[in-house]
């Protein structure tokens, strides 16, 4: 069999609109499974713009407007027995605040006319240390990240800790974008990145169309929602981010120091209760649990602090449904949800974007898995990327810290251009 790398860069040479959900980097509970997918010319994908509320049908060379919400015209065309393979930007909620990407499509959903279906073998979890490879540690900063908090992130800041203390807000995701000028080909910039930070929801998509054109290239390690054929739901929210050390004893260290924070833990059981909420809307009364609390995943680059939220869905919610009712995820709004993505809305200076959303597929016949779109890439494949990096912030958190936290978590994706 063709190995999932050569078979990926022939269909994207060869398909405009293809994708890679990429399992090189998955755990246990995600899988070890990748899917290659393409499009021709006839096929049929969605865009999304948030700015103009148009769902927009793209084949065989045409453009159609065809609704006005992307989550209806995703429940309106996902047939029995098709797999639809897409992303969900931050502002794909008509309903909620969020500013519109003024350069990519809000949203992009492909039915592809093939796909291929790789294994792959178990993933290499010793700590970078052991393994030579590049790590951060806690008081280092990567050459391409400032050190010091900049002006708009601390004004930023400064605001956000005015609504926590006025009781707008438990909790806040404070985050900003970084952009990178490179001709570095998507193809290539992936490959590199998932050698640099491998992780469950790896992935890239290609819509090259014109008027929605977009690249997303994900190396994220968060599950947004996993909907299982016997209508189980299940989201594990990330809440809590350390490097990994320099040393074995160093990593040590920084993973106790992440598990036993009160600060940290504060954060991720507000982000479970918030979830918690979400679920009950769409799940069966008494089926919402939550089977993991709080437990270290570890990571290339860092530990993570996670949790699982699972309920089995109500027979009268649909699988779009129930991803509409938990978008976006809580870990990267805060809680409340609403209140507090009116205060994002009013303190970020830059749009979200594809960051902060999900990416995955959704089946007609029910199953769904997607993860949230962070330490992820992005490009309309003018030679700009974006990226979005940031944290929750609590009236404990301190604007030195995040934006240091802020920049572990970015640096994997920085090393891409280098």
């Amino acid at each position: 069999m063709t190995d999932p790398v050569s078979f990926f860069r022939s269909v994207a040479a060869d398909h405009r609109r293809c994708f890679w959900l990429d399992g090189g980097g998955a755990r246990e509970w995600s899988g070890r499974r990748s899917i290659i997918g393409w499009l021709g010319d006839d096929d049929v994908s969605l865009s999304w713009s948030a700015a103009r509320r148009e769902v927009t049908l793209h084949s065989g060379g045409t453009a159609t407007v065809v609704g006005d919400d992307v989550f209806a015209v995703l429940e309106e065309r996902i047939g029995a027995g098709e797999q639809w393979f897409g992303y969900l930007g931050y502002a794909a909620r008509t309903d909620l605040p969020a500013a519109p990407d003024p350069v990519l499509p809000d949203a992009v959903w492909m039915r592809p006319r093939g796909v291929r279906v790789f294994e792959h073998g178990v993933d290499d979890q010793r700590s970078p240390a052991d393994r030579g490879s590049l790590t951060l540690s806690a008081s280092a900063t990567p050459d391409n990240v400032s050190e010091r908090p900049t002006t708009p992130y601390a004004e930023a800041f400064a605001r956000v800790q005015e609504h926590l203390h006025a009781g707008n807000s438990y909790e806040v995701n404070l985050t900003h974008r970084l952009t990178r000028t490179s001709d570095l080909d998507p193809v290539a910039a992936y490959l590199r990145l998932r050698e640099l930070n491998p992780a469950p929801y790896s992935g890239f998509l290609q819509h090259d169309v014109d008027g929605a054109r977009a690249w997303l290239l994900s190396s994220s390690p968060e599950r947004y929602a996993l909907v299982t054929a016997d209508r189980h739901l299940e989201t594990k929210p990330i809440k809590g981010t350390t490097p990994r050390g320099a040393s074995a004893e160093e990593d040590e260290a920084h993973r106790l120091r992440l598990a036993s924070d009160p600060k940290t833990r504060a954060e991720n059981l507000m982000i479970v209760d918030l979830l918690r909420n979400d679920l009950s809307l769409v799940c069966e009364v008494g089926s919402v649990e939550v089977p993991a609390l709080m437990e270290v995943e570890s990571y290339a680059s860092v530990h993570q602090l996670v949790s699982t939220v699972r309920g089995r869905l109500r027979d009268d919610v649909s699988t779009v449904a129930a991803l509409r009712a938990l978008f976006p995820a809580g870990s990267m709004t805060g809680a409340p949800k609403l209140r507090t993505m009116e205060v994002v809305e009013e303190v970020e200076s830059t749009p979200r974007g594809a960051y902060a959303g999900a990416f995955g597929w959704i089946s007609g016949d029910g199953p769904a898995d997607l993860g949230v779109v962070i330490r992820s890439l992005t490009t309309d494949g003018g030679g700009t990327w974006t990226l979005g990096t940031g944290g929750g912030i609590t009236v404990r958190s301190d604007v030195a810290e995040e934006w240091a936290e802020a920049g572990w978590k970015a640096e994997r994706l920085l090393r891409v251009f280098d």
